[in-house]
């Protein structure tokens, strides 16, 4: 009998989320990884890993082939993610091998976890890299009845909006939220068509071998290139403040995306304000204290791109 233990993170990250329900789906995930081990014909090799709501477990497939399990909640969130590596067929993207959607769990290609995209030193080479994987993601059309589209999204946002700002207690904020509300108001009437991943920052790109970087973990929509920039924007902040100035950090970042991926540069500025948008709405909803100064730093800075 193969014993599988949960990582106490990962329950802790379900409780936090989803109280009851969440502790419920963390201590089921044994036996659901025991499901697809038999079914699927697969055996362990190594520790399991996660994310913030995934266990992933690295396996071996009857013919050998290493591969990883993903084990996820059955969500309105994940479930265009085999639909999305599908479409990509392991252009730019990890492969998917199977899957259950029913069940919550996809057989994905082993890449290596220890090897992530943020291991890379040089900020800009890490830039160069996920730009070049972005670049032939967005390429790709959304395929037919992707239920997650950003006119959608950007629609539900711009609703949510008079409510938010009454919750802001700072005029600073609020300004910063009409200025980003305005940029998507301009722009939703043309939400795009591309495949989004909406979650590509460094972490989410890793090491392979049939290639040397592929992208994973996405949350796939259809809409606007310029909505999957602002993962890259605002990750290893820590680089964009130790150049000095953050706003020119930021664009040159920024700059780089959009002619790497061939975008026009005012509506990707404006999509980018959609996502800080997208990102202090949630702030809001979790009753965080205030917006993040990140997010609002980025936005200062595609204001010099509109």
């Amino acid at each position: 009998m193969v014993t599988i233990v949960v990582p106490p993170a990962l329950v802790a990250n379900h409780v936090k989320q989803d109280g009851a329900a969440g502790r419920a789906w963390s201590a089921g995930l044994p036996a659901l990884a025991e499901r697809y081990l038999r079914e699927w014909e697969l055996r362990l090799d190594g520790e399991p890993r996660h994310g913030v709501v995934s266990l992933v477990l690295p396996v071996v497939r009857a013919d050998g082939t290493p591969a990883a399990l993903k084990l996820q909640p059955v969500t309105d969130e994940h479930a265009t993610e085999g639909p999305g590596l599908r479409a990509w067929a392991g252009n730019a993207s990890v492969l998917l091998l199977d899957e259950d959607p029913g069940g919550g769990a996809l057989l994905l290609e082993r890449l290596d976890a220890a090897r992530p995209l943020s291991a890379v030193p040089d900020d800009m080479e890490a830039v160069e890299i996920l730009a070049g994987l972005l670049a032939r993601l967005v390429a790709v059309p959304a395929p037919a009845g992707m239920s997650r589209r950003l006119g959608d999204i950007a629609q539900g946002m711009l609703d949510d909006v008079p409510e938010a700002l009454g919750a802001l207690g700072d005029e600073r904020e609020r300004h910063w939220l009409r200025v980003c509300a305005g940029a998507v108001g301009e722009l939703v009437a043309e939400p795009g068509d591309r495949l989004l991943h909406w979650d590509l920052h460094y972490d989410n790109v890793l090491a392979a071998e049939r290639e040397p970087w592929l992208s994973i973990d996405p949350k796939p929509l259809a809409g606007d290139p310029g909505f999957d920039l602002l993962p890259a924007l605002d990750n290893r902040w820590d680089d964009v403040v130790a150049t000095g100035d953050v706003r020119r950090a930021v664009l040159r970042r920024f700059d780089l995306m959009v002619d790497r991926l061939g975008l026009d540069r005012r509506r990707a500025a404006g999509w980018t304000l959609g996502r800080v948008l997208q990102n202090s709405l949630w702030s809001i909803e979790d009753g965080e204290p205030g917006l993040d100064e990140i997010q609002l730093a980025v936005a200062e800075a595609m204001t010099h791109r509109q």
